[in-house]
């Protein structure tokens, strides 16, 4: 189990300093919006007091609490879920990248009340009005991984 471990202590620390440098580095709070290869990456400053696409963002302490009580108890699950099937190395790495970026979400919700979101993507003529974080990205590496690797039987 110590590489989930470490894979996820690796994704919150990244998420952390990735958030760290946006906020107090870069301060994208005060410039709103920099253009780092338009369209296709920018950094675009947004407080997400929802879940995904800002949905139940009722900007409250209650829905800020359920979530952070929510992100710690998924998070427990998919620790207690690998440990107890004895899963192998990519399911551990994928839980490890889902718990290190909800871990992560959750700590900006404690801290700042709202997580901070910062990327923006678009492409194609398509302009994309939301943005996501590290974090986000490292829960949605996890859970497409943990779909494939899942039932994988412990390899070391």
């Amino acid at each position: 189990m110590r590489g989930l471990a470490i894979t996820a202590l690796g994704a919150f620390l990244i998420d952390q300093i990735s958030k760290w440098a946006i906020l107090y580095v870069l301060e994208l709070p005060a410039i709103g919006f920099y253009p780092v290869y338009p369209p296709l990456l920018q950094f675009s400053m947004a407080w997400n007091y929802g879940i995904n696409f800002g949905l139940f963002a009722q900007d409250s302490d209650v829905t800020r609490w359920v979530l952070v009580g929510l992100s710690c108890a998924v998070s427990a699950f998919v620790a207690g879920w690998a440990h107890r099937h004895q899963v192998g190395l990519w399911a551990r790495l994928c839980a490890g990248l889902l718990i290190g970026g909800a871990l992560g979400n959750a700590l900006d919700r404690v801290i700042h009340g709202a997580v901070v979101d910062f990327l923006n993507m678009s492409c194609c003529g398509i302009n994309n009005p939301y943005a996501f974080n590290v974090a986000d990205i490292f829960i949605f590496a996890g859970a497409i991984g943990l779909a494939f690797f899942g039932e994988q039987k412990k390899d070391g």
